[in-house]
C-alpha cells in the first residue's frame, strides 16, 4: 500500500467537478469540501468528548475539544480564501449550482445539534427515510455536551435543577440561574474545582470560535453577493446576521458579569 492508496486519492481528488469552465468555480468546491471534512472531524471530537464527559474522564475530553477549537481555526482562515473571489468571479457560475446551498450541510447541523443548539426545523432540510435525516434526528433526541456537562456538575454535588438533568433533549436549551449559580461557584473558586473551571473555559472557547466563523461567514458571503437571497432560498446575509446571536452555553458568559 503506498500514500495514494491509503487515503484514497484518486477517489479524493475526482471529487471535484466544476459545472462550467470558470477558474474560480474550483476554489468555491474545495473550500467547501474541505469544509465538510473538517466538519466530519469535529464531529468525531465533540462525540467522543460528549462520551467521556458522560464517563466522567475529562483528560482525554479536553485532548478533544482543544483539537476542535484548532479545527475550527482553520474553518475561520478557509473564508479568507474563499474571499479573494470576487463579485464578478462568483457571478460566472452561481447559476450552475442550483437550489443547492450550504444551508442544508447535514454536518454543520449535526455540529449545531451536539453543541445543543438544537432546532427540529432543519431536519426537514433533508429526505424522509435519507441516513442524513436519521443522524440528524438521532442527534436531536440525545443529550448535547452542553447537557453531560451539567450533569457531571450534578455529579460533583453542585444544585442543578432536574428539568436540566432529565427533560426533552429535542428542544432549545434555557439558561437557568441555578446552573448560572453553580458555574459562579466554580468560577470563583477554582483552585478547588480546577476541572471544572477548565472544562467552562473549554466550551467558551468552542462558542466564542463558531462566533468568530460565523461573522466571517456573513462578512464573506456580504463581500461577494451583498444582501442577494442565497442559492438555496435563505436570506443569505440577514439569516447568517441572526445567528450571531446565537449563545451555546448562556451561564458561561452570563457569570462574567456577575464576577
Amino acid at each position: 500500500m503506498d500514500y495514494g492508496e491509503y487515503l484514497k486519492l484518486d477517489a479524493l481528488l475526482s471529487a471535484q467537478a466544476p459545472l462550467s469552465d470558470q477558474h474560480d468555480e474550483l476554489l468555491f468546491i474545495v473550500i467547501h469540501q474541505a469544509t465538510e471534512l473538517w466538519l466530519k472531524l469535529s464531529i468525531h471530537e465533540l462525540r467522543a468528548a460528549r462520551d467521556e464527559i458522560r464517563g466522567d474522564d475529562l483528560s482525554p475530553a479536553f485532548k478533544a475539544l482543544s483539537r476542535v477549537a484548532r479545527i475550527q481555526s482553520n474553518m475561520i482562515q478557509a473564508w479568507e480564501i474563499l474571499a479573494t473571489m470576487t463579485p464578478a468571479d462568483y457571478a460566472e457560475f452561481r447559476d450552475r449550482l442550483g437550489s443547492s446551498s450550504g444551508f442544508q450541510s447535514a454536518q454543520f447541523r449535526q455540529l449545531e445539534f451536539l453543541l445543543g443548539a438544537k432546532d427540529a426545523r432543519h431536519l426537514s432540510s433533508h429526505a424522509d427515510g435519507s441516513a442524513a435525516q436519521a443522524a440528524l434526528k438521532a442527534l436531536l433526541d440525545a443529550p448535547s455536551l452542553y447537557d453531560e456537562a451539567l450533569r457531571l456538575l450534578a455529579r460533583r454535588g453542585f444544585a442543578i435543577p432536574t428539568s436540566h438533568l432529565e427533560r426533552d433533549w429535542s428542544q432549545p436549551y434555557e439558561a437557568s440561574p441555578e446552573v448560572k449559580a453553580a458555574w459562579l461557584a466554580i468560577y470563583k473558586d477554582s483552585a478547588r474545582h480546577w476541572d471544572l473551571y477548565e472544562l467552562g473555559e473549554k466550551l467558551v472557547d468552542l462558542d466564542y470560535r463558531l462566533q468568530q466563523w460565523r461573522f466571517t461567514h456573513m462578512k464573506t458571503v456580504e463581500r461577494i453577493i451583498g444582501f442577494k437571497r442565497g442559492t438555496g432560498g435563505s436570506e443569505g446575509v440577514n439569516y447568517l446576521a441572526r445567528a450571531l446571536g446565537q449563545r451555546l452555553f448562556p451561564e458561561l458568559l452570563d457569570l462574567r458579569t456577575a464576577m
